[in-house]
């Protein structure tokens, strides 16, 4: 395995809210640097108090995050991206309202150097329905929607705590293995949307107070290696009722690999050359889906029994 830059796809039909979690992630990046890529400028208004510099189609953004467009071109702005802009931790892709995730899915997976961390579909709880069954954008939005690791559900704050519920519950018929996030104006903690780890000192995976409510994590210290793609498999279960999980196994021939899971996505690469110690695991999910004890007994079946140490 070698180390590969993360690229997480950002899609849904127009007015889901997918410009309102990009700026969200910029302005929460916890440390990491961002690169964020549109169709067009016009396409994604950034927030103009993150805008440090513009110039030559690359905006400078606070934090060392950068954004540029692509147009129809995705390929020829990721190569030029990589060539002019060294310090990079992840790259957004944030689509238009009417692409096809697997088509940009199967472009990046031609493109040396590059790790596809996950697809985010954001759906409309008030239109979501509506547009799966309307004849002009029906494909495209059952497309969108089958093609999410995490569908983001949002503006729940506009209908009715059972209209939610019900919508929810459609998707979970509709995309059967998709995780549904409920969100108000698109705010979901970055850890659970971006794979890659802040730089240090900055690597602790703790949730912004405003949203420990409603999201919860378990933490797991693993001192003994571990077959790795084994624990992968184990944590896609969606029973088990995560969203993200995240961190560094001890492989069992000694080295240290990085675990990446993202809904029913996972991704195992050679872990950063500053990692070093122990095992450890951190789960992210919904506080009243994510079931802890399932959890750590999925990985303990991994272990064979092996000490492990949760918090």
């Amino acid at each position: 395995m070698t180390s590969h830059l993360p690229v997480t796809l950002i899609g849904g039909y127009l007015g889901a809210g997918k410009t309102t979690l990009v700026n969200a992630l910029l302005r929460n990046a916890a440390g990491r640097r961002l690169a964020v890529l549109v169709n067009e400028f016009g396409t994604l208004p950034i927030d103009g108090d993150l805008i440090e510099a513009e110039g030559d189609n690359l905006l400078s953004l606070a934090g060392g995050c950068v954004c540029c467009s692509f147009g129809s071109d995705l390929v020829v702005a990721l190569g030029e991206l990589r060539a002019r802009v060294a310090a990079i931790d992840q790259v957004l892709i944030e689509t238009s309202g009417v692409a096809l995730p697997d088509s940009i899915v199967a472009t990046l997976s031609l493109l040396p150097g590059l790790k596809l961390d996950g697809v985010i579909i954001l759906a409309d709880a008030e239109t979501v329905e509506q547009r799966a069954g309307d004849r002009y954008m029906s494909d495209t939005v059952s497309a969108q929607l089958n093609g999410a690791d995490l569908i983001v559900l949002n503006k729940i704050d506009l209908v009715t705590p059972e209209r939610a519920r019900a919508v929810s519950d459609w998707l979970t018929k509709t995309v059967p293995g998709a995780r549904i996030l409920p969100a108000q104006n698109a705010s979901v903690p970055a850890d659970v949307i971006l794979g890659s780890h802040p730089r240090p000192p900055q690597c602790q995976h703790q949730l912004p107070p405003h949203q420990i409510d409603n999201y919860q994590t378990l933490s797991l210290a693993i001192d003994r290696p571990v077959d790795a793609k084994q624990v992968a498999r184990a944590l896609v279960d969606p029973r088990l009722g995560l969203l993200r999980a995240k961190g560094f196994l001890r492989c069992l021939e000694g080295g240290l690999v990085s675990l990446q899971i993202v809904g029913r996505r996972t991704y195992l690469d050679t872990a950063p050359a500053w990692i070093d110690g122990p095992g450890r695991l951190v789960c992210i999910g919904l506080a009243a889906e994510m079931d802890r004890a399932a959890i750590l007994a999925a990985v303990r079946r991994c272990l064979l029994d092996q000490d492990i140490c949760s918090s």
